[in-house]
């Protein structure tokens, strides 16, 4: 029998499922990799290794050509699995310390994925990561176009830390992480911060691995707390560790205004 509990979505009486339509139109051309990413059958670029394996067939033929374009009346089938557009699913999540942030692990630990098992029917995906220690709000969704954008540093997205850190840092320390600081993979800075009772409030725009944790241990000191409040705007008002709410549809639409994306119909 499964260990893994149903975990309820909060508030999910007032926040009905806000499902998005791809609306392609039937004679439109999709590239290939793109059209499998937006059955959520797997990212853009695994998609890729899978049509370079063999192991698409596109109309009863076997595609291994990359840049082949299919259009939505097409039958796409990916080891065996015939391939449909699904409607896009967003998701913010609360996440609990000790969680992977992955879609499955080998070692039975606690995923993302546990806590919203259930939730859709569909495969969702985290945009980015945040590592096992590291608590607050995860962007999950199966809109590939979104998610790569949001991740990309180009578009500059804002994530916001709560930090907590032993020894604490000194006023001139917390001025350094403004001013900026060099790290062995480059420069880092501090968007905006301000100091809380027990730490410090940070926003970065960037999204290297362990980036915050990393600006902490330049100073010789250690994150002992670290939480994510806020990530492009969104924040975690009324939803409880281990919660989760779907987006509304302006939020979902105010991400892609964001990243230069066309708003999309709801139903």
């Amino acid at each position: 029998m499964s260990r893994r509990k149903k975990n309820r979505p909060s508030n999910n009486k007032n926040e009905p499922l806000h499902q998005a339509e791809q609306n392609y139109d039937k004679d439109e051309l999709i590239r290939l990799n793109k059209y499998i990413a937006h059955c959520g059958f797997t990212s853009r670029r695994k998609a890729d290794d899978y049509i370079a394996a063999g192991k698409v067939e596109v109309n009863g033929e076997v595609v291994t050509q990359m840049g082949v374009k299919v259009r939505r009346t097409d039958k796409v089938v990916v080891e065996g699995q015939t391939l449909s557009l699904e409607k896009f699913v967003y998701i913010l999540l609360n996440k609990p310390k000790d969680t992977i942030t992955t879609t499955d692990d080998p070692r039975g630990r606690d995923t993302v994925m546990d806590k919203i098992e259930d939730a859709t029917g569909k495969r969702v995906y985290p945009v980015g990561r945040l590592d096992r220690h590291t608590m607050g709000l995860l962007l999950l969704t199966n809109d590939g176009d979104l998610a790569n954008r949001l991740m990309h540093p180009s578009y500059q997205v804002r994530k916001t830390y709560e930090v907590e850190t032993l020894p604490g840092l000194k006023d001139d320390e917390l001025q350094k992480l403004l001013d900026g600081i060099e790290l062995e993979d480059g420069p880092a800075e501090a968007h905006k911060l301000s100091r809380t009772p027990d730490g410090f409030v940070m926003s970065i725009f960037e999204g290297r691995n362990r980036l915050v944790r990393r600006m902490v241990e330049y100073f010789g000191a250690e994150v002992t707390k670290l939480k994510r409040v806020e990530y492009a705007g969104l924040t975690l008002k009324d939803v409880k560790m281990s919660r989760w709410r779907y987006l509304r549809k302006k939020e979902i639409n105010a991400l892609r205004k964001m990243v230069k994306l066309d708003p999309l119909n709801f139903d």
